[in-house]
C-alpha cells in the first residue's frame, strides 16, 4: 500500500492543509486514513485534506512525502482524479 501526500501549503479555515491521496484506488486511501483516524468528511472528491499539525503523523505512518504537482500526476495517472463540478448560473 502507497499513499502520498504533499506539503501543509494550502489555506484554508484559518490553517494550512496536505492532500493525501492514492495512485491505486479510493479503498485503498479510505483504509489508511481509517487507520490513521482520519474522519471520512476529509474526504474530498479524490483526496484527503490533511491539517498541517497532521502531517507527520500521515508520513510516519507511511505516506510518501511529493509535491503538490505530483499528486495530481499521480491521481490523474491512475485515473482517479475527480474535478469539481461547474457551477451553473440560476439565471440561465
Amino acid at each position: 500500500m502507497t499513499v502520498y501526500v504533499d506539503p501543509p501549503t494550502w489555506p484554508g479555515h484559518g490553517r494550512m492543509w496536505s492532500h493525501l491521496v492514492s495512485d491505486v484506488s479510493y479503498a485503498e486511501l479510505h483504509a489508511f486514513a481509517d487507520r490513521l483516524g482520519v474522519p471520512r468528511r476529509a474526504f474530498e472528491r479524490d483526496h484527503y485534506d490533511i491539517p498541517e499539525h497532521r502531517y507527520a503523523d500521515v508520513v510516519r505512518a507511511g505516506a510518501v512525502e511529493v509535491s503538490s504537482r505530483e499528486v495530481v500526476r499521480l491521481l490523474h495517472g491512475a485515473g482517479l482524479r475527480r474535478r469539481k463540478r461547474a457551477v451553473q448560473s440560476r439565471s440561465s
